[in-house]
C-alpha cells in the first residue's frame, strides 16, 4: 500500500481519477482525501471473496431483502476530507431497486463489510479498517484469514469473536436467520466436502 502524491480529492475527483485510462489496471482507495494505490490480492484471497459473496448472496435471495456488493465496490465513508474504502464483501439490509444503484461510488453504508487477509496486511491494518466502518455506521465486520482458516466477528461495544473452520457463523442480532459453517468460506471442490450445505433461511 503506497500514498500517491497528489492534492486531496473529493470522493468525486477520486472517481475520476481511478477510472483514468492509465490507472485501468490499478486499485486505489481514497484515505480522508489521500490516495492510497493497493496491492492485488493473491489467489486464495479471490477463492474466499467469491465464497463469502455467494454465501450472503444465497441469503439475501432466500429472505428477498437486502443487496451484496464485491469486487472491493467503493464505498463513501466519510466526508471532509473523503474517505472511500472498498471492502471485499458488503452486504446491506435495504430493499432497493437495480435502477437505485448509484454507478459510481456508494453512499449507504454497509450493514456488514467483509475484509479477507492478503499477504501483505498486518494484524493493525486490518484492526483500523475494522474500526473505521464501525465507526461509519457498519453493524459488523468480518475478518476472514485464508491461511488460519477463521472469520474474527466485530460489533462496536462487543468484544470481538473468532470462529474457527469447524464452527458455524451464528449472528443473529445482525443476520437473523444466517448460519453458515466456516467451512464453506474455503472450500474447493478438490477438497474434501465442507462440513454442510449453505444455509440462511430466514425465521
Amino acid at each position: 500500500m503506497s500514498t500517491v502524491k497528489r492534492t486531496r480529492m473529493t470522493a468525486e475527483e477520486f472517481f475520476d481519477f481511478a477510472h483514468r485510462p492509465e490507472n485501468r489496471h490499478k486499485h486505489f482507495e481514497l484515505h480522508q482525501g489521500e490516495v492510497v494505490e493497493m496491492p492485488s490480492p493473491g489467489e486464495r484471497h479471490g477463492l474466499v471473496c467469491v465464497n463469502v459473496a455467494t454465501t450472503l448472496n444465497l441469503y439475501v435471495r432466500q429472505r428477498r431483502c437486502g443487496y451484496v456488493l464485491c469486487n472491493d465496490s467503493g464505498i463513501v465513508l466519510e466526508k471532509g476530507p473523503d474517505t472511500v474504502l472498498g471492502p471485499d464483501v458488503a452486504y446491506f439490509d435495504l430493499l432497493r431497486r437495480y435502477g437505485d444503484l448509484n454507478p459510481k461510488w456508494a453512499e449507504a453504508i454497509p450493514t456488514l463489510a467483509v475484509e479477507v487477509w492478503s499477504p501483505s496486511d498486518r494484524p493493525g491494518k486490518m484492526t483500523k479498517r475494522a474500526a473505521r466502518f464501525l465507526q461509519a455506521g457498519a453493524r459488523m465486520v468480518w475478518v476472514i484469514d485464508p491461511e488460519e482458516r477463521d472469520v474474527t466477528v466485530y460489533q462496536k461495544g462487543q468484544d470481538d469473536k473468532v470462529f474457527d473452520f469447524a464452527q458455524e457463523v451464528i449472528v443473529e442480532d445482525v443476520l437473523p436467520g444466517f448460519h453458515c459453517p466456516v467451512a464453506e468460506f474455503f472450500f474447493m471442490c478438490g477438497d474434501a466436502p465442507a462440513t454442510g450445505p449453505i444455509e440462511g433461511t430466514p425465521p
